[in-house]
């Protein structure tokens, strides 16, 4: 097991077993329930449903664990964030940089409502080739079955 702590409190750890790595990002100790960590293997509605609970309050960033998700993966893998809301509420837009959707968010321009969905999608869209490969690949199917019948212990 290794990991890799950030002053943002985001935590990433790998357990491999061979080729097999099993990943874990934890942001923030703010996400205060046991069922929060995003695996590479949850379904869309586990992203889903995590992301809705994480704690996101409006206009801070410090402590704001999707905060932690969209700088050090969703940045750093598709070089922008895709804000998805509703007309009425400013319609989508697309921030090229990490700072501005920072500066927007503290000013009241984005709202929690909006940012979590969003959130939720960068990164449903970024493990989606994980889930395909393991509804695909026989081996890998077993793979993750026999990891699944592991018990954790921390």
């Amino acid at each position: 097991m290794s990991s890799v702590t950030e002053k943002s409190s985001t935590i990433l750890s790998a357990s491999c077993s061979g080729r097999i790595c099993k990943w874990k990002i934890e942001p923030s100790e703010l996400m205060m329930s046991s069922d929060s960590a995003i695996f590479m293997e949850d379904s869309k509605e586990d992203v889903e449903r995590k992301i809705k609970k994480a704690f996101c309050p409006e206009k801070v960033i410090e402590g704001n664990p999707l905060f932690d998700y969209i700088k050090y993966i969703i940045f750093p893998k598709d070089g922008e964030f895709r804000l998805i809301r509703a007309e009425k509420n400013g319609g989508n837009k697309t921030y090229k940089d990490y700072e501005t959707l920072v500066e927007d968010y503290k000013k009241g321009d984005v709202h929690p409502g909006d940012l979590k969905p969003s959130t939720a999608k960068h990164i449903n869209d970024m493990i989606e080739p994980v889930r395909e490969h393991f509804r695909n690949d026989p081996e890998a199917k077993r793979i993750l079955e026999l990891v699944r019948s592991f018990d954790v212990t921390r």
